[in-house]
């Protein structure tokens, strides 16, 4: 047997890590272990023992081949590819911790929608008003910067975790600049129920799968007021038109826009109670307040922080982003729901399309 294959089947025949037990990553492990055997980071070892005791985590049952591990050193250690399932608050520190133990041979898949941002000294995000490209990092830029890993990638798609969970049918894509890393990805987790695409622009896909959920909260938004699908049809299409101008100012391609990972996501998350963004918007159109909604959420509504790192990066590169604008104000200075509803049905628009 010529050595590159030795090499490959070995690798075949190592497990496969995920690190993030929350919804998605118990999902993402529990879809990988159909044909591999999985090993599933927790940072608590409460939860490490309830998986492997009882096979059940976050309401899910475990798959047999799926074994929860505390220690990243030994994800990296016995495993070549690794699925980062963790919020984008927490995904440099994770990064910092899992660095020392990684190799160039490893490859990272990550399933992380939202941005990393560096700010400079004395700066946080509720005082800086305008934020360039060059301080707003993809989570494959984190890794990228973080390790020396080569061989990145990412999944986004339409992917809600309860329904991935129920074997529903379902597609995600894997981008990535190696075709190696698409076509392991799409082995990986190809199955009767999900279908898997490939892109090469795996930044446009990350920024596509990030601005989403910014559409997202104010499609609850509209819910929570009790209008209908004419409404929800114009706002998704405008949506997607604004993703597009923010997306391509911050290095995406408009095609990664227009595909699953892009429309299909958007459209998915903007009519789902089960999207975390979406029950956003939908709760402060019932008159909750933002502190109140998001104390109460057991897992991250990435949305919510995009909305302050898009409208600064608007701000910055000049894009006229009304959506994400009015959000902003919702969100962070006591506009209500109606009035900014009010604003964008006044402003004065004409042209439909004039991206393409």
């Amino acid at each position: 047997m010529p050595i590159s294959e030795k090499v490959y089947k070995q690798a075949d025949e190592k497990p496969i890590g995920v690190i993030g037990a929350g919804n998605f990553g118990t999902v993402i492990a529990n879809i990988l272990a159909i044909n591999r055997s999985v090993l599933l980071y927790a940072r608590d070892a409460t939860a490490v023992k309830q998986i492997n005791e009882k096979k059940i985590s976050k309401g899910h049952a475990i798959h047999s081949n799926v074994r929860a591990v505390n220690d990243l050193a030994e994800i990296a250690s016995s495993c070549d590819i690794i699925f980062p399932m963790v919020p984008s608050t927490h995904f440099r520190q994770m990064m910092k911790k899992l660095s020392p133990h990684l190799q160039p041979y490893h490859i990272l898949i990550h399933g992380t929608k939202g941005f990393d941002i560096t700010l400079p000294a004395g700066e946080t995000i509720e005082t800086i008003t305008k934020l360039n490209r060059k301080q707003v990092k993809t989570m494959s830029e984190v890794i990228r910067e973080e390790s020396v890993v080569v061989r990145i990638g990412c999944l986004a798609g339409p992917n809600l975790a309860k329904e991935l969970a129920q074997r529903q049918p379902a597609a995600t894509v894997v981008a990535s600049q190696f075709d190696e890393v698409i076509q392991i990805g799409k082995r990986l987790l190809r199955n009767d129920r999900f279908q898997v695409y490939e892109n090469r622009d795996i930044v446009g896909v990350e920024i596509a799968g990030v601005l989403k959920n910014i559409i997202a909260i104010a499609s609850g938004a509209l819910s929570g007021l009790g209008y209908g699908e004419n409404a929800k049809g114009l706002l998704v299409s405008r949506g997607a038109v604004e993703m597009v101008y923010l997306g391509r100012a911050l290095g995406g391609d408009v095609k990664a826009f227009l595909g699953v990972a892009g429309i299909g996501d958007l459209v998915t998350t903007c009519n789902s109670p089960m999207s975390r963004n979406f029950t956003v918007g939908y709760r402060l159109a019932k008159g909750e307040t933002l502190t109140a909604i998001l104390a109460d959420m057991e897992e991250i509504a990435e949305g919510v922080n995009t909305v302050r790192i898009a409208k600064k990066c608007a701000d910055f590169y000049k894009i006229r982003a009304l959506i994400t604008d009015r959000l902003y104000k919702v969100l962070f200075e006591g506009m209500t729901v109606e009035e900014a509803l009010e604003f964008l049905m006044r402003f004065p628009l004409s042209a439909d399309i004039d991206f393409i």
